[in-house]
């Protein structure tokens, strides 16, 4: 399990920790902006887009092979990133680095749900969704301090040392079990597919807040990608996973309150340096509030989880971070860093209590056949929502004139997907609830 969260922890490092980086790697490979701009979207497009084919692969290889092939390709590619002599080279890097992450963020779930008993899976999943995010808000930071420090190709360097460490662990851990075979030609023309639609759909909101909505037409482009991958017999193991019982209300939460999150880690920032006149230094220290909370109440919902109920633990968790949400929404100049700061841990507190119990209850709902393309389907709907947060953010302040107006219809924006969250959750009632304690007592009761 602590493997697991370290595997999980530097893949989404690597979600956010080149941001901080790009205008070095401008200024070393003398490269326009709106190229350095690929160096981001070359690691989120695969992740994105490969995550269901590579849930429904991993449904049929063994769980340590497959492991090992994750993190080594994740370490060769994350080595090729590093030594890029130019800017073509270090794209390529990302995009194989962003495929070998979309099989580590599929797989860990996966082993998370079969390495403990049923009755400890919401502390499991505790573990995973806490440093998921938590990784995804500290790449900034920790890519600063490497740069700073021993340069910007260290923050890809450093994964090798992590995965070396995993593997280790791996190996000593699982059991032998089936080894790895090469995907089929529909597997590739799955991926081609759904990859071809989300980079319509990033694009389309991309452009669309710089050169006009003339450009959402572009997200048009996705519509009949997803229909012909609808009508492929690959896409019925998904089909499957959402007609069973109490699985839709846990994605549809974890999709709107990621996109949330994306939109005020936006935002927020912008907030604090041009509204408040607040250095980059106290903007990055208060943003951390909102991962400390998470910190503080991942390990809790857990544990509350698997002693209440995961549903209602996770509905309490989206109702807090709702409120700490809607706290900002005044977003007063005359605040300093402590007003943000408490209202962030509040959100974040909230967040954390609502994870491990909602991904509990995704994992919990989904049938053993098809754990592999539910930890995907999760990690499609997370990595939607913050790619999303981001766009949906800029498009709300674009048509305020990127005023303060703006900024405040961008966090009442991410309160309604925070609240839709709720909602979500609300719709599955207590019996579906009940049916996953059910099967997880019997699942008990069959373990040696």
């Amino acid at each position: 399990m602590a493997a697991a969260g370290l595997a999980v922890f530097m893949a989404s490092v690597d979600m956010t920790i080149v941001n901080v980086a790009l205008p070095a790697i401008e200024h070393d490979f003398t490269m326009a902006t709106s190229m350095a701009e690929w160096v981001m979207l070359a690691y989120l497009l695969p992740l994105a887009g490969l995550a269901l084919p590579s849930g429904r692969w991993l449904d049929s290889v063994g769980r340590r092979p497959a492991l090992m092939f994750s993190l080594t390709g994740f370490a060769l590619a994350s080595v090729a990133g590093g030594l890029a002599p130019g800017p073509a080279w270090l794209i390529a890097a990302r995009l194989v680095q962003g495929t070998f992450g979309a099989l580590l963020f599929s797989l860990v779930p996966t082993l998370a749900t079969t390495a403990v008993r049923p009755s400890a899976r919401g502390r499991a999943m505790g573990l995973i969704t806490t440093l998921g995010p938590i990784g995804l808000i500290s790449g900034p930071g920790l890519g600063g301090i490497l740069v700073d420090g021993v340069g910007w190709p260290w923050i890809f360097f450093v994964n090798v040392p992590v995965s070396l460490l995993v593997m280790v662990v791996g190996l000593r851990t699982l059991p032998p079990s089936a080894p790895l075979r090469v995907p089929d030609r529909t597997w590739f023309t799955e991926a081609l597919l759904l990859s071809g639609a989300v980079a319509a759909l990033l694009l389309a909101l991309s452009l669309t807040a710089s050169d006009g909505p003339v450009w959402m037409a572009l997200a048009l482009v996705g519509i009949p990608l997803l229909l012909r991958w609808r009508s492929m017999p690959v896409s019925g193991a998904v089909r499957d996973l959402f007609r069973a019982p109490g699985e839709v209300g846990p994605h549809v939460a974890l999709a709107t309150a990621a996109t949330a999150i994306g939109t005020v880690f936006f935002i927020v920032p912008y907030f604090m340096q041009r509204e408040l006149g607040e250095s980059v230094s106290a903007a990055g220290v208060t943003i951390l509030a909102f991962p400390v909370g998470m910190a503080v109440m991942g390990p809790v919902g857990g544990f509350l989880g698997d002693w209440w109920s995961h549903r209602r633990t996770a509905l309490l968790g989206a109702v807090i971070f709702t409120v700490g949400l809607a706290l900002l929404l005044p977003m007063d100049d005359s605040w300093g860093p402590t007003d943000v700061a408490w209202r962030l841990f509040l959100a974040g507190c909230g967040n954390g209590l609502f994870n491990a119990p909602n991904m509990a209850n995704a994992m919990g709902h989904a049938p053993r056949r098809l754990l592999a393309t539910t930890g995907a389907s999760t990690g499609l709907a997370r990595t939607m929502g913050f790619a999303l947060g981001p766009a949906l953010a800029t498009l709300a302040w674009s048509l305020a004139a990127y005023g303060s107006g703006g900024m405040r219809a961008a966090v009442a924006l991410a309160t309604v997907f925070s609240a839709l969250s709720v909602v979500a959750l609300l719709g599955m009632g207590a019996s579906g609830d009940q049916a996953a304690v059910t099967r997880a007592r019997r699942a008990d009761a069959a373990v040696p």
